[in-house]
C-alpha cells in the first residue's frame, strides 16, 4: 500500500512542477529558518551549563532605593561572600571574582597586554567548573603571587601549554606571578570568560559600601535557593542596610543559569543576552514556518478542482475515505521529507553567514549529527501532517458520482478558509516589515542623536604603565606639537563603554547644612582639558584650571540633572561631601561649574546624576582623550603612537574612538535588526510564493471564462485586474490587522531605549503600500500571463 501511495505521490508532484517547486521551496525555506534559530536559541540557553554544578551555583546582587535614588546592580562588597557562609549553614563554597586583573604580561622578550583577567578566591575552582590541562586545582592559587592562565594564553607565552606550568611571569610594576596551573578556554557560552586568574588576598576588604566584586556562592545538595533568599532580610538589616541607613534593601540570589537571558543590571560581568529577544526570534522562525505551512495548504485546496475527478474514480473502485485522507498526508509529509533535505542544503550555505551575524560559532550538528537527523525526521513528519491534515480530509470527502461529474459542491466555507490562511499569512509579513523599518529608524537615531558633547574624530587609549602616568603633563605636551592633533585630556574612563562607577554624596541643603541621606551620581575623573576637548557645554561657573592648586582637591563640577534633581537654581559655591572609608571620614569639596548634560551610556539608559572631579593622583587618571582634526586619522594615529613609546617603549596604545564606544553598545540591537530584516525578507518570498501559486491555478481555473471575456473584446489590463483585485483586497484587510498589532509590539521594544523614535503613522502606511506592490507584482506577473494567451487555445483546451 506504501509503495502504491509513494507512486502515485510522485507521479502527482513530477506531473504539476510549479505547484511542487513552490511548496518544497516555501516549506525548505520555513524550515531552514526555523532550523537557524533553533541553533541561535540552543546556544543562548546553555549559557554556563557547562558547570557541573551549574544548578547549585548562584550570584549574589542588591536592589536598594532611598530618597529618590536606586541602584540595582551585579556587584557586591567584599565583606559579602565571608559573611554569607557565616551566617548560612546552606551555603557550600563563596568566593569573589574582581574583573579588574587586567595587565601588561611580560616573559623574556615578550610583552602581552591581556585585558580579560580576573582577581579571584583560591576557591573559585571548587565552586566553578574550569578543567586542568596542568596543576593542581585546589592549590593552585594557595600561594600569593599565583596565576593560572588559559591554553591560549599559554600557547602565546610559550609556545605550548606543557611549557608553561611553574614558569614565573611578569605583570604591572614588574610584579613577580608564578603560572600553577593551565585550564582549558573558557567555553563561548559562558557569562563569566577570561585567559588568566590571578589570586586575590585573603584578607582583601575593602569595606561594606565598596561595591567592586561579584559574589558566587555554591549551595548544598537539596537546597532552595528562594528558601534562602528569604532569610536575606535579616542579614542585610544587620549588615549593610545598617550602614548604609536605607530602608528599602532586597538581595537576590540570581541562579547561574539564568544570569545571560535574565539580567539586566548595572555592571554586568559581559554584556547578556535578552529572553524577550529569544522569544522574539522564536516567534518569527515560527511564524515563517506557519507562512510556509499555509502556502501548502492553500495551494492543495485550491488544486482540489483538478483532482476531483482523480477522488471520484477512486472512490468509485472501492477507496475509502479514510484511504484517500492517508494517500493524500503521504503525499504530503514526502513534500516535507524533500523539503528538509533541501533545508538542510540551505542551513550548511547559509551557516557561515549568520555565525558572522550573530557572532557566534554554531554547527550544523550542534546536538548531535543522530539527535539533529532523528528530529529532523520527527519534525519534517509533524509538519508534514499539520500541513497535509485539512487537504486530506477536504479532498477525502468528496461524494463519488459527483466528484465523478466534476461537482465539488459548495465550496462557501473553503473559500472562506483558504482567503483567511492568505490574510493570516500577510498579517504576520506586515508585521514584520513595520517591525524592521522601526528597529532600523531607532538604531539611526541612536547612531546619530546628539548626545551632549562632540564625538567625532576623538579617541581614548589606556596608559598601563603607572611610571607614565606620572608623566602625562609631559606626555600631553609632547602630543599637541602635531598639527593633526586639535587637542589632549586626561580622565578616569573611556565613556560610552557603560562601565562608569558611581558613589553616594552628600549635598548642602538650602538651610545651609548636609543632607542625611545620600544621593548617587556618577563619578568622572577629569582634568582641565576635559570640557574644550569634549566640547561640553558650561551652563554655570567656570571650568576646572589646572592654575589653581585647590581645585585638584577641594573642587566640584556636576551637571544640570543633579542639579535639578537637588533643586538648586545656582549650584555655584554649594558644597558636597563623599566617604573615603567605612569608618566615616569624609572629604569635602565645592562646586564651582555647572555642565550642560552629555550621555556617558548608551541611549539605552537615560542620563544620570553626575559629579566631575580632578584627580587627586596621577593614578586616577590613566584615560587619554585626543581629538583629531578631520581628514587627518592615519597622521595622527602614527605620531601618537610614535610619541608614546618615548615613554613607554614597550606597550603601544590600543586606541578606541567614541563613536565605535557608543556603536558597540547597540551591537546586540542591531543584530536584532538585521535577524529581523532577513527574515522579514524570507516571510515575504514565502507568502509571494503562495500568492504566486494561488494566482496560477486561479488562472486555470478560469482559463475559458479569460478566452471568452478576450474574444468579446475584453483589454488585457481588464483581465489582470480582474484575476487580481480579489488578491489586493485580502492583502488590504491584513495590512489593516496588522497596523495596531505592529504598533504594540514595537511601542513594546522600544521601552528598552531610555531615548526613543516616535512611531510615526507613515510607516504603517509605507508598509501597506510596499505589500500591495510587492502582492501585485507576484500575481501580475500571473495574471498578466494568462491574459496575453490565445483565447483560441484556450477554448480548444477547456
Amino acid at each position: 500500500m506504501l509503495r502504491s501511495y509513494f507512486k502515485t505521490a510522485i507521479r502527482n508532484l513530477s506531473r504539476h512542477k510549479v505547484y511542487t517547486v513552490i511548496n518544497i521551496s516555501g516549506l525548505a525555506i520555513g524550515l531552514a529558518a526555523f532550523w537557524l534559530i533553533v541553533l541561535y536559541v540552543g546556544d543562548e540557553i546553555s549559557f554556563d551549563r557547562y558547570n557541573e554544578n551549574a544548578d547549585r551555583i548562584v550570584r549574589v546582587v542588591q536592589h536598594a532605593r532611598w530618597a529618590g535614588n536606586e541602584i540595582h546592580e551585579a556587584p557586591t562588597s567584599a565583606p559579602f561572600a565571608p559573611e554569607l557562609k557565616e551566617h548560612f549553614p546552606e551555603i557550600e563554597e563563596a568566593t569573589r571574582i574582581i574583573t579588574e586583573g587586567n595587565g601588561i604580561i611580560k616573559y623574556g622578550d615578550k610583552t602581552i597586554k591581556v585585558d580579560d583577567m580576573v582577581f579571584a578566591d583560591k576557591n573559585i575552582f571548587n565552586v566553578f567548573t574550569f578543567p586542568f590541562l596542568y596543576g593542581n586545582a585546589e592549590t593552585a592559587l594557595a600561594s600569593p603571587g599565583s596565576i593560572v592562565i588559559t591554553e591560549e594564553l599559554a600557547t602565546a607565552l610559550f609556545g605550548s601549554t606543557a611549557n608553561a606550568l611553574n614558569q614565573t611571569i611578569y605583570l604591572d610594576n614588574n610584579e613577580p606571578n608564578k603560572i600553577t596551573g593551565v585550564i582549558k578556554d573558557i567555553p563561548q557560552n559562558s557569562h563569566l570568560r577570561f585567559r588568566g586568574i590571578r589570586v586575590l588576598a585573603p584578607d582583601y576588604t575593602a569595606g561594606w559600601q565598596n561595591f567592586n566584586l561579584y559574589t558566587y556562592l555554591l549551595l548544598k545538595k537539596g537546597t532552595d535557593y528562594k528558601a534562602l533568599e528569604t532569610k536575606m532580610p535579616q542579614f542585610a538589616a544587620e549588615t549593610i542596610q545598617k550602614l548604609m541607613r536605607i530602608d528599602d534593601y532586597r538581595i537576590e540570589l540570581q541562579p547561574l543559569t539564568s544570569i545571560h537571558l535574565h539580567s539586566n543590571l548595572a555592571f554586568e560581568v559581559s554584556a547578556n543576552g535578552s529572553i524577550k529577544r529569544i522569544y522574539m526570534f522564536v516567534a518569527i522562525a515560527a511564524l515563517i514556518l506557519i507562512i510556509a505551512i499555509i502556502n501548502y495548504m492553500n495551494l492543495a485546496t485550491a488544486r482540489s478542482s483538478s483532482r476531483i475527478r482523480e477522488v471520484g474514480t477512486r472512490k468509485a473502485i472501492g477507496s475509502g475515505r479514510t484511504a484517500l485522507a492517508t494517500m493524500f498526508m503521504f503525499e504530503s509529509v514526502l513534500v516535507t521529507i524533500l523539503a528538509a533535505c533541501a533545508a538542510v542544503l540551505l542551513v550548511t550555505v547559509a551557516l557561515p553567514f549568520f555565525n558572522t551575524l550573530t557572532g557566534k560559532l554554531l554547527s550544523i550538528w550542534r546536538f548531535g549529527k543522530m539527535n539533529t537527523l532523528v528530529v529532523l525526521a520527527a519534525f519534517s513528519l509533524i509538519v508534514g501532517i499539520v500541513s497535509g491534515l485539512y487537504p486530506s480530509l477536504f479532498l477525502s470527502r468528496f461524494k463519488t458520482i459527483p466528484a465523478l461529474k466534476g461537482q465539488m459542491g459548495n465550496m462557501f466555507a473553503s473559500i472562506v478558509f483558504r482567503k483567511s490562511l492568505v490574510v493570516f499569512q500577510f498579517v504576520i509579513t506586515v508585521v514584520m516589515i513595520c517591525g524592521s523599518v522601526i528597529i532600523y529608524r531607532q538604531l539611526n537615531y541612536a547612531l546619530k542623536a546628539d548626545l551632549g558633547f562632540n564625538k567625532e574624530q576623538v579617541l581614548t587609549f589606556h596608559i598601563d604603565d603607572r611610571n607614565v602616568r606620572n608623566q602625562t603633563a609631559a606626555l600631553k605636551a609632547q602630543l599637541m606639537q602635531n598639527p593633526a592633533i586639535e587637542n589632549v585630556a586626561m580622565a578616569g574612563n573611556p565613556i560610552g563603554n557603560n562601565d562608569i562607577g558611581g558613589l553616594g554624596y552628600y549635598f548642602e541643603t538650602e538651610q545651609g547644612d548636609f543632607a542625611t541621606n545620600t544621593t548617587i551620581a556618577e563619578e568622572l575623573m577629569i582634568d582641565a582639558d576635559y570640557l574644550p576637548a569634549m566640547d561640553i557645554k558650561l551652563l554655570q561657573g567656570r571650568n576646572f584650571s589646572a592654575n589653581i592648586t585647590s581645585d585638584k582637591y577641594g573642587a566640584a563640577m556636576i551637571n544640570e540633572t543633579l542639579m535639578n534633581q537637588l533643586g538648586w537654581k545656582n549650584a555655584v559655591g554649594k558644597k558636597l561631601k563623599f566617604r573615603i572609608d567605612d569608618k566615616g571620614t569624609t572629604a569635602e569639596r565645592t562646586v564651582v561649574g555647572v555642565i550642560k548634560d552629555f550621555h556617558t551610556y548608551s541611549l539605552q539608559h537615560k542620563v544620570e546624576p553626575m559629579v566631575m572631579l580632578m584627580p587627586p593622583a596621577p593614578s586616577e587618571e590613566d584615560n587619554v582623550y585626543v581629538k583629531i582634526a578631520k581628514g587627518k586619522t592615519a597622521a595622527a594615529l602614527d605620531y601618537i603612537t610614535k610619541a608614546f613609546q618615548k615613554f613607554d617603549k614597550q606597550n603601544t596604545p590600543q586606541f578606541h574612538f567614541l563613536d565605535a564606544n557608543f556603536a558597540r553598545q547597540y551591537a546586540a540591537e542591531k543584530k536584532q535588526g538585521e535577524i529581523a530584516l532577513i527574515f522579514t525578507v524570507l516571510a515575504v518570498i514565502i507568502a509571494c510564493l503562495g500568492l504566486f501559486g494561488l494566482a496560477t491555478f486561479t488562472a486555470a481555473q478560469r482559463v475559458k471564462e479569460i478566452g471568452i471575456r478576450k474574444v468579446l473584446g475584453a483589454s488585457a489590463a481588464s483581465i489582470v485586474q480582474m484575476l487580481s483585485k480579489d488578491f489586493l483586497k485580502l492583502v488590504a484587510i491584513a495590512s489593516i490587522i496588522a497596523f495596531p498589532i505592529a504598533w504594540l509590539a514595537m511601542n513594546q521594544w522600544l521601552q528598552g531605549f531610555a531615548y526613543r523614535i516616535d512611531i510615526e503613522w507613515w510607516i504603517f502606511i509605507a508598509a501597506g503600500i510596499l505589500v500591495l506592490l510587492i502582492a501585485l507584482a507576484t500575481i501580475g506577473f500571473q495574471s498578466l500571463r494568462a491574459a496575453s494567451a490565445n483565447p483560441v487555445e484556450s477554448l480548444r483546451n477547456e
